[in-house]
This record gives C-alpha cells, structure tokens and sequence, in this order.
C-alpha cells in the first residue's frame, strides 16, 4: 500500500490531534444548558460530522427551537476553552514528521476553517501542510467522499495515490468513497 502513495490526507480531530474527549467535554456542556442529553457513543458515531449539522439535528430531535448554527458555535466556543489541552495523536506525530516535507500533505477535516486553525496552531503544525480543507470548502460532509477529493485535487494528486489517516467510520466510508487507501489511526501504536 504504502509504496503507490504520492500523498497523505490527515483527518484533523482525533487523528492529528487527540481533540476527541475535549470536543465531547464542549457538546456534553452545550447541549445541557438546553436541557438535551448527547450520549458519548453517540458523539464518537457522529465523528467527521460538521457541528452545524450536528447541532441541528440535535435539536430538531428534541423538539427544542434554537438556531443549529448559533448553538454549533457555542459548542466551538466551549471547545476553545479547552484548546490549551490538545496534543498530537502519539501514533500518528512520527508519521506526519517522517513524511514533512518529502510527500504533499493535507488537512481533510469536517471542522470549520478558524477551529481547524487554531488547533493546527496549537499543535505546532499551522505551517506544515500543503491544503487544509474544511466542512466550508465542501457541500457534502463524510461519509461523502468530497473533503477527500477536494484535499487530493488541492494537492494536485489522483485519488487512487492518497493515503488518508482517519478515526471514525464515516471517514472511513469517505476515504473508501473516494477510492483512497485509508488507515485506521486505531490500529497504530506510538
């Protein structure tokens, strides 16, 4: 697998960045303050989703008549406050640096550009990727494989060379989608 890849497309939360329990600790917090209980399987099954949407259905199921996009803010808000926390992905760092400045590198990520930012500046690593591609550049979320295709058109390489590093099932089905080689962030070892 590894020899055909001319590229590499990091997920960005819970692959590069181990950003999960923080992002889970903002939503839980988020969704309280309107009385909806968000269980955390329920948040790790929506992995990739973009919050917006997220935010919306939530809503729409419990009946409650907020704005999906205002709340979807709060909730990033919320995840700021714990951004001083986030650390690279252990398994996943020596890969990125083993492969800086040698293969074109991507961002693919359902976050909104200014989280996907702030995160990346966090972690040291605004500066070392040669895409990012958030849920705004694209109109269809993963499992949809557009994020993927987008990173790999921005990178100037053919699908079937990218290899995509994800942690949740709908980026697995995107990167599949697209007809890229993906590996399970789960299955590495640091």
């Amino acid at each position: 697998m590894m020899a055909a890849m001319k590229a590499l497309i990091f997920d960005c939360d819970g692959t590069l960045a181990d950003t999960m329990p923080l992002h889970y600790l903002a939503w839980r917090d988020t969704m309280l303050r309107y009385g909806i209980d968000f269980p955390e399987d329920r948040f790790y099954a929506l992995g990739g989703v973009p919050t917006t949407d997220i935010a919306t259905m939530l809503l729409a199921e419990a009946g409650v008549g907020a704005d999906g996009a205002a709340v979807a803010h709060e909730k990033e808000l919320a995840y700021m406050a714990h951004l001083a926390h986030v650390r690279p992905h252990p398994a996943v760092l020596p890969i990125v640096l083993a492969h800086r400045g040698k293969l074109p590198m991507a961002v693919a990520t359902g976050s909104q550009r200014w989280i996907a930012a702030r995160t990346l500046e966090q972690l040291g690593m605004a500066d070392w990727f040669d895409a990012v591609v958030c849920a705004e550049d694209v109109a269809r979320p993963k499992p949809a494989p557009d994020i993927f295709l987008e990173a790999a058109r921005r990178l100037g390489a053919e699908p079937h060379a990218c290899v995509v590093y994800e942690d949740s099932v709908p980026g697995f089905k995107a990167a599949a989608a697209a007809g890229m080689q993906c590996v399970d962030v789960h299955t590495l070892t640091s």
